[in-house]
Order: C-alpha cells, then structure tokens, then sequence
C-alpha cells in the first residue's frame, strides 16, 4: 500500500505541470461550448414553440438528429465538414462542435421549462395590454430561466466531461495529455487515475459553484 501511495505521489507530481495547463484548456474548451449551446438552446427553443410549423420542423431536425447520433461521431463530422469550408484550429472545430451537441439538450431544458409555466400568466399579462414577445420576456421567461437552473447545472457538468472527446481531434485537453504521459511512462493506471482525479475535482467546484447560484435564485420556490 505504501509502495503504490509513493508511486501515486510520484506521478502526481510528474503530471501537475502538464495536467495544469491541460485544466485551462479544458475549461477554455467547455467555457466556449457551454456560451454556443447555450445561445443556441434558446434559439431552437423559441422555434420549437413558435406557431411557425416550417420553424418547428427546422428545430425537431436539430434536436431528433444531435441527440441520435453519438457525440464523437458529430466531432469528427463537424471537425472535418468546418475544417474544409473554414480554416479553424482543432480548439475552435472541437468547441464548436461540442457547443451544437449541447445546444440541442439545452433547448430541450428551455422548452421544457417555459411550457412548464402556467397558461393563465400569459392570458393574463395579454389582457393587460402585453404582447406575446412582451409577455415572454417580462412574465414567462425570467419564470424559466429560474425553474431551467438545476437541469442546466446538470448539463453544464455532462460538457465539462464530454470535453475530453475532444482529444480525438488532437486537442491537448486534460484526456489528451493523460493519453500521451500514460504512452511514455508505461503507467496507464495510475496515469489515468490522476486525471479521473483532476475531472473529479473540478465537477466538484462546478457543483459547488451551482448549488450556490441556486440558493442564491431560491429556485425551489
């Protein structure tokens, strides 16, 4: 037991220059991601419960065809199909893609959200003279964004580990970097064992940091 507690040490150390700089990369990467599928969450959100049937079908395309396909196949997809229209780097291609991916569940988290809101708030702020972008942007949506919060938390943290997918496109994220040091080293176990470490520990603040936020919104309430 001592033995493999020194070589864990040993390896930590080894690690913690490289693992570091591949944290900001990967933070970078899931910061990017998590904006884009944000905005686009919304976007194909309000399409989905517009009364446009031609807006509506565009949407369930996008949502029926990103959560059907696995998300290392659309890396690659989008990667090679970005790369050849548009000269990105490899962080660029693997954030974009990542943000598309998440974007589809994220407008599923809005719709759910703002349907969730009742009915007669909306009649009722009509009848007071509002209009329906009015209504949505005074009464409706602040109502879902607060009640979005915990499934969006969620989401948040399923990106920051899906991130390491990115390393198939030779982004030198946290996974990558393991990748390469368990090659060299000939320790895979305890190699990857650091970096499970690593991922633990920043899911860990992310969950701190939104357990916080929620307390903040009181979103139970």
């Amino acid at each position: 037991m001592m033995e493999f507690l020194q070589t864990m040490l040993e390896v930590i150390k080894r690690t913690a220059p490289g693992f570091l700089e591949a944290t900001v990369l990967t933070l970078q990467v899931t910061a990017v991601a998590l904006v884009l599928g944000t905005l686009l969450g919304l976007v194909f959100a309000l399409m989905k419960i517009s009364k446009s049937k031609i807006l509506q079908t565009i949407a369930n395309i996008y949502i029926t065809i990103i959560r059907g396909t696995p998300l290392i196949v659309q890396i690659m997809f989008l990667y090679f199909g970005i790369t050849a229209v548009i000269i990105l780097d490899a962080f660029w291609a693997g954030a974009i893609a990542l943000g598309i991916h998440n974007g589809a569940y994220i407008a599923e988290i809005f719709r759910g959200a703002i349907q969730s809101i009742d009915k007669g708030q909306r009649e009722a702020s009509m009848a007071l003279g509002m209009t329906r972008g009015q209504s949505m942007k005074r009464i409706i949506f602040p109502q879902a964004l607060k009640r979005s919060i915990p499934p969006l938390g969620n989401q948040f943290i399923i990106t920051l580990k899906d991130s390491s997918l990115v390393y198939i496109i030779s982004v030198s994220e946290l996974f990558a970097v393991a990748n390469r040091d368990a090659a060299q080293s000939y320790q895979p176990f305890e190699t990857y064992l650091v970096v499970g470490l690593y991922y633990l520990v920043l899911v860990m603040i992310f969950t701190a940091i939104l357990r916080w936020y929620e307390g903040r919104l009181n979103v139970d309430k």
